[in-house]
């Protein structure tokens, strides 16, 4: 079943449309990997569906509601939670307060929640007092994708998960992706290391200029000698 449905959209910044019309479907339980050049509207797209960016032709569909014009706060009620390549985290707070800023719609004793992030990702219950701006790379990820699930999303958006992290810690992260996704939540990523996303992903979509190029299974899209060469390193 499909989870979220993007329809044609159109979406950009000013009077510039980055996004020509895409079209992508993330199903329950998913992990579907969106590639491409730098600039191909990757991140952008990732915005609207959060929110973010104004739909401007097109539609989104979010379990089966349409999300088009909704503010973020409405989408991330809806079960929609988006982690950004960059300013993901509250550098001032600690890290448990940083957890509990991402509870801030439920209404319930979120404690628990708290204890399962720290389980999830033992580095951050070492110090949980400590201030976020002191962590590394790894650790300050780590902590953007735990705020982001103190909410139990069934979507988890996360845009280039593993940038500027170093080679243990990018394995780290893409562990505890595959670990998150084994809970039920499903994941669309941004990542530039697309060989090790679509490895883990059910599907992927190639995007080029603001449009969709291919969709295929993750396994299709890593055998396919164009892609390959163009995006994942290949000759």
């Amino acid at each position: 079943m499909a989870l979220l449905e993007a329809a044609d959209v159109v979406a950009g910044y000013g009077e510039t449309d980055i996004l020509h019309g895409v079209s992508i479907t993330v199903d329950d339980g998913e992990i579907v990997t969106i590639i491409g050049p730098n600039g191909c509207g990757k991140s952008t797209l990732m915005k609207t569906l959060a929110g973010l960016v104004k739909v401007r032709s097109g539609a989104i569909r979010f379990q089966e509601e349409d999300i088009s014009g909704a503010p973020p706060e409405r989408v991330v009620g809806k079960g929609l939670c988006y982690v950004p390549q960059s300013a993901n985290i509250f550098a001032s707070l600690s890290i448990r307060e940083n957890l509990e800023m991402g509870a801030f719609l439920r209404k319930d004793d979120y404690r628990g929640r708290i204890n399962d992030m720290f389980d999830l990702f033992p580095d951050l219950a070492q110090s949980p007092g400590r201030q976020a701006h002191t962590l590394s790379g790894g650790q300050r990820q780590m902590l953007a994708i735990a705020r982001a699930l103190m909410l139990d999303p069934s979507l988890l958006l996360l845009d280039e998960p593993s940038a500027g992290l170093s080679p243990a810690m990018l394995n780290l992260v893409f562990e505890r992706i595959v670990d998150i996704n084994a809970t039920g939540v499903a994941m669309l990523l941004v990542e530039h290391n697309a060989r090790e996303a679509l490895g883990m992903s059910s599907r992927g979509y190639v995007l080029v200029n603001g449009e969709n190029r291919l969709e295929d299974s993750g396994p299709e899209l890593l055998n396919n000698p164009e892609i390959s060469r163009l995006y994942l390193g290949g000759r």
